[in-house]
């Protein structure tokens, strides 16, 4: 299967004198560099991650904007917003707004969140759940109303003494971006969420962890995953096939400074701790020399059954490094995988 290949940028930042991203400056300008980098290299999707309170990338639609401006070919997109912290008519617009600069380019990821940085983050952004409602419940109607909105219809009563001219009828957010609403995903930790986003339309954009526990291989239990997003999709009968991305961590071996970053991480294997108050299952980290990380991944059936891999970057090495871990994965490993 042809696989549409990105990035995921986590964004990291930190003083270090062993970090190339010493400053929140360094992490927005190398990023939009990356995705430079990638687009020239043929990689097809420039992704970064949300974290609010965190030495890491936060706000993403100047980010999305700058980096659309700067390219022409490459999708750009997000892995995943936390949308209990987000205002969804706001976030329609600066979406829209972004998309359009990209001459349609954004595919948008989203999720009800992970833990993060402080207790009860959204709150410091004026969000806190309805009666009976939790903070998930919130995540999802803020994305009730940021699907309907992306729609395009009217909704808004116009007043009859505007400041300019409008358009007949009621009003809609401006500026609408045609199709964004087919290219919205839903980061989801488990069957029942793909289950879910299948229903909603929304693509899937599956978990670097699952919060589920079978005793199988992370890539099998994911592979479940994404079969019940894909029976839950034909179920619904909507009217556009589905998207699906998994991500990996994953390290062509091909000089003494790979060998030297990564040449430990051969032998790594998935792990399982706790999170939320439940079990979570964590995927392997793959490192070695090309060849073998053909066999390895042939194996990988959740790779199998997305159409888009986003491999996470470690941004701190660089924009050079991680271009040359982008190149090595797109020239060594894809084409005898089948992916090019």
């Amino acid at each position: 299967m042809t696989k549409k290949i990105g990035f995921l940028n986590f964004g990291h930042w930190t003083p270090s004198p062993q970090s190339q991203v010493r400053t929140a400056s360094d992490a927005l300008l190398q990023s939009i560099d990356l995705a430079v980098a990638a687009e020239e290299l043929g990689v097809d999707g420039a992704y970064y991650r949300v974290h609010h309170f965190a030495r890491q990338l936060a706000s993403p639609f100047p980010l999305l904007s700058a980096v659309a401006a700067r390219t022409s070919r490459i999708e750009i997109g997000t892995g995943v917003i936390d949308m209990r912290y987000e205002n969804p008519l706001y976030m329609a617009e600066t979406a829209g707004a972004a998309d359009l600069i990209s001459a349609g380019r954004l595919q948008l990821g989203i999720s009800r969140g992970s833990p993060e940085q402080v207790v009860d983050g959204y709150r410091y952004f004026g969000y806190q759940p309805a009666e009976g409602q939790d903070h998930a419940d919130m995540a999802r109607e803020h994305t009730r109303v940021l699907l309907e909105v992306l729609r395009g219809e009217g909704f808004a009563e116009p007043n009859p003494r505007p400041m300019f001219p409008n358009p007949p009828g009621l009003l809609r957010l401006e500026p609408h971006a045609p199709g964004l609403r087919e290219r919205i995903w839903w980061g989801a930790a488990t069957g029942g969420t793909a289950e879910w986003a299948a229903e909603q339309g929304m693509n899937l954009m599956s978990s670097t962890l699952l919060l589920e526990e079978k005793g199988i291989p992370f890539h099998q239990l994911q592979a479940e995953q994404i079969a019940k997003f894909r029976a839950a999709w034909t179920a619904a009968g909507h009217a556009f096939e589905p998207r699906v991305s998994v991500s990996r961590s994953i390290f062509p071996i091909t000089s003494d400074l790979d060998r030297a970053y990564f040449g430990g991480e051969s032998r790594s294997q998935d792990q399982v701790g706790h999170l939320d108050g439940g079990t979570a299952r964590f995927g392997k980290t793959y490192a070695g020399e090309p060849d073998q990380l053909v066999r390895d991944l042939a194996e990988d059936e959740a790779i199998a059954a997305a159409d888009t891999l986003l491999l996470t970057v470690p941004n701190q090495l660089g924009v050079d490094y991680n271009a040359h871990l982008l190149e090595s994965l797109v020239e060594h490993v894809a084409p005898a995988l089948g992916w090019r």
